[in-house]
Protein backbone atom coordinates (compact mmCIF):
# COMPACT_ATOMS: atom_id res chain seq x y z
CA UNK A 1 0.00 0.00 0.00
CA UNK A 2 1.36 3.38 -0.61
CA UNK A 3 2.61 5.61 2.50
CA UNK A 4 -0.22 8.36 3.55
CA UNK A 5 2.00 10.65 5.50
CA UNK A 6 3.26 13.64 4.01
CA UNK A 7 7.12 13.36 4.61
CA UNK A 8 6.63 9.07 3.87
CA UNK A 9 4.75 9.89 0.63
CA UNK A 10 7.20 12.60 -0.80
CA UNK A 11 10.27 9.59 0.27
CA UNK A 12 8.31 7.50 -2.00
CA UNK A 13 7.81 9.95 -4.82
CA UNK A 14 11.68 10.52 -4.62
CA UNK A 15 12.46 6.38 -4.92
CA UNK A 16 10.07 6.42 -7.94
CA UNK A 17 12.08 8.93 -9.40
CA UNK A 18 15.31 7.51 -8.67
CA UNK A 19 14.09 3.72 -9.80
CA UNK A 20 11.19 4.02 -12.33
CA UNK A 21 10.98 7.88 -13.62
CA UNK A 22 8.81 9.83 -12.22
CA UNK A 23 4.64 9.68 -13.45
CA UNK A 24 2.43 12.22 -14.12
CA UNK A 25 0.85 14.34 -11.43
CA UNK A 26 -2.17 12.51 -12.36
CA UNK A 27 -0.95 9.08 -12.00
CA UNK A 28 1.06 9.85 -9.14
CA UNK A 29 -2.08 11.09 -7.87
CA UNK A 30 -3.98 7.55 -8.56
CA UNK A 31 -1.33 5.64 -7.47
CA UNK A 32 -1.28 7.70 -4.10
CA UNK A 33 -5.00 8.32 -3.62
CA UNK A 34 -5.02 12.04 -3.05
CA UNK A 35 -5.68 15.03 -5.12
CA UNK A 36 -3.63 16.85 -7.41
CA UNK A 37 -3.23 19.85 -5.43
CA UNK A 38 -1.62 17.78 -2.78
CA UNK A 39 0.95 15.62 -5.25
CA UNK A 40 1.87 19.45 -7.02
CA UNK A 41 2.63 20.99 -3.19
CA UNK A 42 4.49 17.41 -2.77
CA UNK A 43 6.86 18.23 -5.84
CA UNK A 44 7.06 22.00 -5.08
CA UNK A 45 8.48 20.77 -1.65
CA UNK A 46 11.20 18.41 -3.21
CA UNK A 47 12.16 21.04 -5.93
CA UNK A 48 12.58 23.71 -3.07
CA UNK A 49 14.70 20.73 -0.90
CA UNK A 50 16.87 20.66 -3.92
CA UNK A 51 15.52 16.96 -4.70
CA UNK A 52 14.15 17.06 -7.78
CA UNK A 53 13.72 19.31 -11.35
CA UNK A 54 9.99 20.23 -11.88
CA UNK A 55 9.29 19.42 -15.91
CA UNK A 56 5.83 19.67 -17.59
CA UNK A 57 3.56 17.71 -15.73
CA UNK A 58 5.45 16.33 -13.45
CA UNK A 59 8.89 16.16 -11.98
CA UNK A 60 12.46 14.21 -12.23
CA UNK A 61 15.39 13.18 -10.09
CA UNK A 62 18.35 16.05 -9.91
CA UNK A 63 21.15 13.25 -11.20
CA UNK A 64 18.97 10.41 -10.33
CA UNK A 65 20.33 8.06 -12.71
CA UNK A 66 24.45 9.19 -13.47
CA UNK A 67 24.94 7.28 -16.24
CA UNK A 68 27.10 4.26 -15.46
CA UNK A 69 30.49 3.62 -18.00
CA UNK A 70 30.77 0.60 -19.77
CA UNK A 71 33.46 -0.52 -17.46
CA UNK A 72 31.47 -0.13 -14.37
CA UNK A 73 28.18 -2.20 -16.42
CA UNK A 74 30.81 -5.16 -17.55
CA UNK A 75 30.71 -6.95 -14.28
CA UNK A 76 27.04 -6.39 -13.23
CA UNK A 77 24.62 -9.51 -13.21
CA UNK A 78 27.63 -11.03 -15.08
CA UNK A 79 25.98 -14.92 -15.16
CA UNK A 80 22.58 -13.04 -16.29
CA UNK A 81 24.21 -11.53 -19.14
CA UNK A 82 26.41 -14.43 -20.16
CA UNK A 83 23.14 -16.68 -20.40
CA UNK A 84 21.66 -13.50 -22.75
CA UNK A 85 24.87 -14.09 -25.41
CA UNK A 86 25.06 -17.71 -25.37
CA UNK A 87 21.03 -17.77 -26.49
CA UNK A 88 21.68 -14.99 -28.83
CA UNK A 89 24.95 -16.42 -29.97
CA UNK A 90 23.27 -19.98 -30.44
CA UNK A 91 21.00 -18.16 -33.14
CA UNK A 92 23.40 -16.65 -35.95
CA UNK A 93 24.23 -19.68 -38.71
CA UNK A 94 27.56 -19.56 -40.48
CA UNK A 95 27.96 -17.37 -43.65
CA UNK A 96 24.93 -15.02 -41.86
CA UNK A 97 26.05 -11.15 -41.41
CA UNK A 98 24.99 -9.37 -38.36
CA UNK A 99 25.11 -5.77 -36.47
CA UNK A 100 25.70 -5.62 -32.78
CA UNK A 101 24.97 -2.41 -31.11
CA UNK A 102 27.71 -1.40 -28.20
CA UNK A 103 26.67 -2.28 -24.33
CA UNK A 104 28.19 -4.87 -22.27
CA UNK A 105 25.36 -7.44 -22.61
CA UNK A 106 26.07 -7.23 -26.67
CA UNK A 107 29.77 -7.52 -26.09
CA UNK A 108 29.06 -10.49 -24.11
CA UNK A 109 27.79 -12.02 -27.16
CA UNK A 110 31.12 -11.09 -29.45
CA UNK A 111 32.82 -12.96 -26.77
CA UNK A 112 30.93 -15.93 -28.33
CA UNK A 113 31.08 -15.46 -31.46
CA UNK A 114 34.99 -15.80 -30.80
CA UNK A 115 34.58 -19.30 -32.11
CA UNK A 116 32.41 -18.57 -34.99
CA UNK A 117 33.46 -19.59 -38.37
CA UNK A 118 32.14 -17.92 -41.82
CA UNK A 119 30.31 -14.84 -39.92
CA UNK A 120 30.47 -11.06 -41.46
CA UNK A 121 30.28 -8.74 -38.15
CA UNK A 122 29.24 -5.10 -38.12
CA UNK A 123 29.24 -3.14 -34.56
CA UNK A 124 28.82 0.51 -33.69
CA UNK A 125 30.80 -0.52 -30.17
CA UNK A 126 34.45 -0.84 -29.00
CA UNK A 127 33.60 -3.56 -27.15
CA UNK A 128 32.77 -6.37 -29.93
CA UNK A 129 35.77 -4.93 -31.99
CA UNK A 130 38.31 -5.92 -28.99
CA UNK A 131 36.64 -9.07 -28.80
CA UNK A 132 36.68 -9.93 -32.63
CA UNK A 133 40.03 -7.73 -33.85
CA UNK A 134 42.03 -10.98 -33.88
CA UNK A 135 39.37 -13.79 -34.90
CA UNK A 136 40.54 -15.01 -38.54
CA UNK A 137 37.19 -16.74 -39.33
CA UNK A 138 34.82 -13.31 -38.93
CA UNK A 139 35.25 -10.30 -40.90
CA UNK A 140 34.88 -7.19 -38.76
CA UNK A 141 33.18 -4.02 -40.05
CA UNK A 142 33.43 -1.20 -38.03
CA UNK A 143 30.33 1.62 -38.10
CA UNK A 144 32.50 4.46 -37.16
CA UNK A 145 32.41 7.97 -35.98
CA UNK A 146 31.75 9.72 -33.08
CA UNK A 147 32.74 8.39 -29.97
CA UNK A 148 30.93 8.48 -26.81
CA UNK A 149 33.36 7.57 -24.34
CA UNK A 150 30.63 6.36 -21.67
CA UNK A 151 29.20 3.81 -23.65
CA UNK A 152 32.28 3.15 -25.89
CA UNK A 153 30.13 3.46 -28.92
CA UNK A 154 30.47 5.11 -32.74
CA UNK A 155 27.10 7.67 -32.95
CA UNK A 156 26.29 10.44 -35.44
CA UNK A 157 25.55 11.06 -38.82
CA UNK A 158 28.79 9.09 -39.80
CA UNK A 159 27.77 6.18 -38.31
CA UNK A 160 24.46 6.33 -39.89
CA UNK A 161 25.59 6.99 -43.38
CA UNK A 162 27.90 3.49 -43.09
CA UNK A 163 24.65 1.71 -41.76
CA UNK A 164 22.91 2.60 -45.10
CA UNK A 165 25.67 0.81 -47.39
CA UNK A 166 24.72 -2.65 -45.65
CA UNK A 167 21.77 -4.84 -44.64
CA UNK A 168 21.77 -7.66 -41.98
CA UNK A 169 20.26 -11.06 -41.52
CA UNK A 170 20.09 -9.98 -37.33
CA UNK A 171 20.77 -7.19 -35.22
CA UNK A 172 20.90 -7.40 -31.26
CA UNK A 173 20.17 -3.76 -29.89
CA UNK A 174 21.59 -3.11 -25.50
CA UNK A 175 19.22 -1.14 -23.44
CA UNK A 176 19.74 1.13 -20.50
CA UNK A 177 16.08 0.18 -19.58
CA UNK A 178 12.90 -1.38 -21.65
CA UNK A 179 9.27 -1.05 -20.96
CA UNK A 180 6.48 -2.30 -22.53
CA UNK A 181 4.95 1.03 -23.53
CA UNK A 182 8.03 3.21 -23.77
CA UNK A 183 10.36 0.74 -25.84
CA UNK A 184 14.14 1.27 -25.43
CA UNK A 185 15.47 3.88 -22.75
CA UNK A 186 18.64 5.17 -23.31
CA UNK A 187 20.88 8.37 -22.04
CA UNK A 188 21.40 9.84 -25.64
CA UNK A 189 19.19 11.07 -28.41
CA UNK A 190 21.94 9.71 -31.00
CA UNK A 191 21.95 5.97 -29.75
CA UNK A 192 17.93 5.84 -29.47
CA UNK A 193 17.59 7.46 -33.37
CA UNK A 194 20.72 4.78 -34.53
CA UNK A 195 18.95 1.73 -33.16
CA UNK A 196 15.83 2.34 -34.92
CA UNK A 197 17.93 2.99 -37.95
CA UNK A 198 19.85 -0.10 -37.07
CA UNK A 199 16.80 -2.17 -36.79
CA UNK A 200 15.33 -1.08 -40.35
CA UNK A 201 18.63 -2.94 -41.59
CA UNK A 202 17.82 -6.05 -40.86
CA UNK A 203 15.46 -8.74 -41.35
CA UNK A 204 15.87 -10.15 -37.18
CA UNK A 205 15.70 -8.07 -34.47
CA UNK A 206 16.85 -8.63 -30.87
CA UNK A 207 16.87 -6.58 -27.62
CA UNK A 208 19.05 -8.30 -25.07
CA UNK A 209 18.12 -6.75 -21.86
CA UNK A 210 18.51 -8.88 -18.49
CA UNK A 211 15.88 -8.91 -15.87
CA UNK A 212 16.57 -5.73 -13.51
CA UNK A 213 16.68 -3.47 -16.91
CA UNK A 214 12.85 -4.43 -17.27
CA UNK A 215 9.97 -2.14 -16.74
CA UNK A 216 12.87 0.66 -15.91
CA UNK A 217 12.77 3.79 -17.33
CA UNK A 218 16.06 5.81 -16.16
CA UNK A 219 16.73 8.21 -19.03
CA UNK A 220 14.27 10.11 -21.23
CA UNK A 221 15.93 9.26 -24.72
CA UNK A 222 13.59 6.37 -26.33
CA UNK A 223 13.54 3.73 -29.14
CA UNK A 224 10.41 2.42 -30.28
CA UNK A 225 10.38 -1.41 -29.11
CA UNK A 226 7.52 -2.59 -32.18
CA UNK A 227 5.61 -5.92 -32.48
CA UNK A 228 7.35 -8.62 -34.30
CA UNK A 229 10.64 -7.86 -32.31
CA UNK A 230 12.34 -10.61 -29.38
CA UNK A 231 13.50 -9.38 -26.39
CA UNK A 232 15.95 -11.73 -24.86
CA UNK A 233 15.94 -11.52 -21.03
CA UNK A 234 17.32 -14.67 -17.89
CA UNK A 235 15.57 -16.82 -16.16
CA UNK A 236 14.93 -14.46 -13.17
CA UNK A 237 12.73 -12.62 -15.02
CA UNK A 238 8.52 -12.77 -13.65
CA UNK A 239 5.88 -13.76 -15.47
CA UNK A 240 4.90 -9.99 -14.23
CA UNK A 241 8.00 -8.52 -16.15
CA UNK A 242 7.68 -9.65 -18.81
CA UNK A 243 3.73 -9.98 -19.82
CA UNK A 244 3.27 -6.35 -20.32
CA UNK A 245 5.55 -6.98 -23.53
CA UNK A 246 3.96 -10.27 -24.66
CA UNK A 247 0.59 -8.59 -24.71
CA UNK A 248 2.08 -5.76 -27.53
CA UNK A 249 3.28 -9.12 -29.45
CA UNK A 250 6.87 -8.99 -28.24
CA UNK A 251 8.59 -12.53 -28.17
CA UNK A 252 10.06 -12.86 -24.95
CA UNK A 253 13.12 -15.44 -24.32
CA UNK A 254 14.08 -15.69 -21.39
CA UNK A 255 17.43 -17.53 -21.04
CA UNK A 256 18.85 -20.16 -18.91
CA UNK A 257 21.05 -20.21 -16.23
CA UNK A 258 25.07 -20.56 -17.42
CA UNK A 259 26.02 -23.67 -15.88
CA UNK A 260 29.83 -23.58 -14.81
CA UNK A 261 31.55 -26.53 -15.42
CA UNK A 262 32.89 -29.07 -12.48
CA UNK A 263 36.31 -30.05 -11.74
CA UNK A 264 37.70 -32.30 -14.09
CA UNK A 265 37.76 -36.20 -13.40
CA UNK A 266 40.43 -36.74 -11.07
CA UNK A 267 41.13 -33.52 -10.32
CA UNK A 268 40.66 -31.27 -7.00
CA UNK A 269 36.83 -31.53 -5.77
CA UNK A 270 35.07 -28.04 -3.99
CA UNK A 271 34.53 -28.51 -0.40
CA UNK A 272 31.74 -29.82 1.04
Amino acid sequence: MPPTGSQARREEILRLATTTGLASVEELSRHFGVTASTIRRDLARLTADGRLARTYGGAMALNAHPEASLRQRTTEAYAHKRAIARWAAAQIQPGETVLLDAGSTVGALARELRTAKDLTVATTGLTALHELADVETVHVECLGGTLRPLSQAFVGPLTEAALERMTFDRVFLSADGVTADGGICEADLRQTRLKELMARRAARTYVLAHAAKLGRAPFHAWATLPPGWTLVTDASATDADVAPFIARGIEVVPAGPVEEPGPEPGGPTAPS
